[in-house]
């Protein structure tokens, strides 16, 4: 799993009334009916992504308090929750958060009828492997989670032999599959939405500067691929490791593009955009005269608060939704969540409005994929049917104070694409 800052609802609403890395993310149906009618919705009481890192949680000795694996909810319906609970550092941190905010969502749902199997698998594999199975033999008839790529595919082992469909957490694309569904904040989404924002303006003609690690590569196929699908061209494109002459090095060979380059793509941590920017400055490259774009590891106080960023666009959720969440949930918590806890309310919150509305064949994949798609705490968003997610992201740009909307996220999906 990558967790990205790592990326609205009472309830749900039929109508109008029911209704990175992560030390980063601790600061800061159509079947019937369509996503206007089936929304999670802000109502009263009412993004980003991945690590470049790659899979991997900070090995800061930050110790985790610990927990105990108890049901929530007392409904008919079973559903396994899979969290690392018990996991050391911010991995237990975040799993505690993300739990809290799978309560939150059944409390502010009305009547739901839904008990969570909460199992804890430690963070790895196999127990992973070990709580599905467990939640399965105790009658679950979904999973929400796990966090971890490889406790993913330890849990979609075990579920796909008894047809069990997995609501997952994961941003690495390669453990999604058919029937195991990524509920998260895929690096590939926001690499298309800044790319088509970026040609839809008049930008052609592409620089790329990626982080040397897993991330990276995963940016640089989605790009390419990108590029090409809106008829643009990537001229140069340079990947670095973590090293002060690995980059300025990487930035002198982007520099040597010259005027042949309309905009320069940035996907990194806000620790290191900084000094790419400087170093790209330092070889000539004039960052007001190139456009500056990047993902949604952009969403950071430190690059709000850099100058040379401003004007950059980026591509992540729209942030309203997300603090008018903190807030419920410090007033019940008494601390704010972890970016990512959004994803656990939001899949539990979907899972509570099947549960009302679609009767026996509330979790078969017609259901879960429907094009339409469904709307949570940062936006819409849907399920292919190989596993992967798509969302609906803002553009914003760099501005002193944080991040301006210049291109709102869209309200629908269109229905078949």
């Amino acid at each position: 799993m990558v967790l990205r800052g790592e990326r609205p609802l009472p309830g749900i609403s039929l109508g109008a009334s029911e209704g990175s890395q992560l030390t980063r993310g601790l600061r800061r149906v159509r079947n019937a009916f369509s996503i206007a009618a089936f929304t999670l919705v802000l109502a009263a009481c009412a993004g980003t992504g991945g690590s470049p890192s790659g899979d991997i949680f900070s090995s800061q000795p930050v110790e985790a308090p610990p927990q105990t694996a108890n049901n929530i909810g007392g409904g008919q319906i079973r559903v396994g929750l899979i969290l690392p609970l018990s996991a050391q550092g911010n991995a237990g941190i975040a799993a505690q958060s993300m739990k809290n905010a799978a309560e939150l969502a059944l409390n502010e749902f009305k009547d739901p009828n839904i008990q969570l199997l909460v199992k804890d698998d430690a963070g790895t594999p196999q127990g992973a492997q070990l709580a599905a199975q467990q939640a399965i033999d105790e009658g679950a008839e979904l999973i929400v989670g796990p966090l971890f790529a490889q406790s993913v595919s330890a849990v979609g082992a075990v579920a796909r032999t008894r047809n069990i469909p997995v609501i997952a957490f994961s941003t690495d694309a390669s453990v999604a599959t058919r029937g195991v569904y990524l509920l998260s904040f895929l690096p590939e989404s926001d690499v298309r939405r800044i790319v088509d924002y970026a040609a839809s303006r008049g930008k052609r003609s592409f620089a790329a500067m990626l982080p040397d690690n897993a991330y990276g590569g995963v940016v640089e196929a989605a790009l390419q691929q990108e590029v090409a699908r809106r008829g643009g061209r990537v001229v140069v494109l340079e990947k670095y490791s973590q090293d002060g002459a690995r980059i300025a090095e990487a930035a002198r060979r982007v520099a040597a593009a010259g005027s042949s380059v309309d905009s320069i793509f940035i996907a990194d941590e806000a620790d290191a955009v900084p000094q790419v920017v400087q170093a790209l400055a330092a070889n000539g490259v004039n960052p007001k005269r190139v456009q500056l774009l990047g993902t949604g590891l952009w969403d950071d106080p430190r690059i709000f608060s850099n100058t040379s960023l401003e004007g950059g666009w980026f591509a992540a959720p729209e942030s309203a939704g997300f603090r008018s969440f903190a807030g419920r949930y410090r007033a019940r918590y008494g601390n704010d969540p972890v970016r990512t806890a959004t994803l656990s309310y939001d899949a539990v919150a979907l899972v509570a409005a099947l549960v009302k509305t679609q009767g026996a064949q509330r979790f078969s994949e017609q259901i879960l994929t429907n094009s339409s798609g469904f709307a949570g705490i940062d936006g819409i968003f849907r399920f292919r049917s190989d596993g992967t997610s798509e969302r609906g992201l803002s553009v914003l740009q760099v501005a002193p104070g944080g991040g301006r909307v210049v291109s709102p996220a869209p309200k629908s999906f269109t229905p078949g694409t």
